[in-house]
């Protein structure tokens, strides 16, 4: 089955039934969960998780379709209240129930999340969450109280055969084994391959899979090499100051769907580590860009980002705190517990205080208060911004 280019692979192979579908027997089975659902029509709000590629939007899909649902899709990596307020007034409900696909439900904020809870409480709102990460730390507990979580595992070597089968594509058996493992029980990122493989080469071998592995059709994956690639180009494009290099990897980022936390959270650094005591309410304004990511979510919290990524872009850089903590760090693991001077020690009872703990201590004292071995070692090379 060779894809023209008007529809993905992916697309034209989608299991429109349980019977289609691959994997998840402990859901799918007879007398499992979803397979009950669909055949007493038992509608009720989930929660998919599991690792990309294994079949979480189409099985929703499926259950959907069997109840005759009115089925929206959103990402809420894109999302927000409006657009699930423009699904609210849609007049498909009138025709069956009014049922929502939130795919990466992990990534909507507890504002977006409260919003959504009173329509699943009463029933205008039919939720089925899909997730990579733990719902347990992700989605807050009055909206998971209201959600059964079906757990879905990696498709196996087998399983995985069978779809890629479906593709009608030929493939020799050492380019399948190669692409099976590569993708890891990834199903989507599989088909994807084949897709853009046969594109490119118009044979499937595994010197072929391997060179369209390299290009830009590989997706965005966060565990691997091109997320730390982006994130290592935006953190060094503010440090060189050149904000519209650091805003298009930043858009590059965002686009891809990487968590705009992880985002804020590494400017929140970048402002301690890069402009430090050149201009101290750098740490301010990223604290703030990481407040207003949390409470606004996507897609608006962009724009909170890209203000923070231009003005730590645009300020003054001064590396001095940081390279003076990483000295003290070195020595602290070097020397260990070295003795604290006297002075300086704390001296709660009497007993200590006849030891000479806190004897002679000065509020304000010139001499060095480093221990005896470390004395007078300076690791802050500027004391002033």
């Amino acid at each position: 089955m060779y894809n023209d280019g008007m529809e993905p692979l992916a697309s034209k192979i989608r299991p429109k039934n349980l019977k289609e579908f691959i994997g998840q027997e402990h859901l799918t089975g007879a007398n499992k969960p979803i397979s009950v659902a669909i055949n007493k029509k038992h509608l009720f709000s989930f929660i998919f998780w599991g690792p990309p590629g294994v079949g979480k939007t189409t099985l929703a899909k499926i259950y959907a379709k069997a109840l005759n649902a009115d089925y929206h899709e959103l990402s809420a990596v894109s999302a927000g209240k409006e657009d699930i307020r423009e699904i609210l007034k849609s007049e498909g409900a009138l025709l069956g129930p009014r049922v929502l696909f939130l795919d990466e439900i992990h990534r909507f904020n507890k504002a977006q999340q409260d919003f959504l809870l009173p329509y699943v409480e009463t029933g205008k709102l039919t939720l089925i969450g899909a997730t990579t990460e733990n719902p347990s730390f992700e989605v807050i507990p009055a909206l998971l109280s209201r959600m059964r979580v079906f757990v879905m595992n990696e498709l196996s070597d087998e399983e995985m055969k069978k779809i890629i089968k479906r593709t009608s594509c030929k493939i020799k058996k050492d380019a399948l084994d190669w692409l099976i493992s590569m993708s890891g029980g990834d199903a989507r990122q599989a088909i994807a391959m084949i897709e853009n493989t046969i594109s490119l080469y118009k044979e499937i071998t595994v010197e072929n899979l391997k060179n369209t592995l390299q290009s830009k059709f590989l997706r965005y994956d966060k565990k691997k090499e091109e997320h730390y690639n982006t994130i290592s180009a935006f953190i060094k494009s503010m440090r060189a100051s050149q904000p519209d290099a650091a805003l298009y990897y930043l858009g590059r980022m965002l686009t891809a769907g990487e968590d705009p936390k992880f985002i804020a959270r590494r400017m929140v650094i970048f402002a301690s580590e890069d402009i430090g005591l050149a201009q101290p309410t750098a740490l301010v304004v990223a604290n703030a860009v990481f407040q207003a990511v949390d409470t606004i979510g996507m897609p608006e919290c962009g724009e909170n980002l890209a203000h923070g990524v231009v003005y730590l872009s645009q300020a003054k850089k001064d590396r001095s705190a940081y390279e003076a903590y990483l000295l003290a760090m070195e020595d602290a693991k070097t020397y260990g517990n070295l003795p604290i001077p006297m002075s300086i020690r704390n001296a709660p009872t009497k007993l200590m205080k006849d030891l000479g703990y806190g004897k002679d201590y000065e509020k304000y004292p010139k001499e060095s208060l480093m221990p005896e071995k470390l004395k007078n070692k300076k690791y802050l090379k500027n004391k002033k911004p």
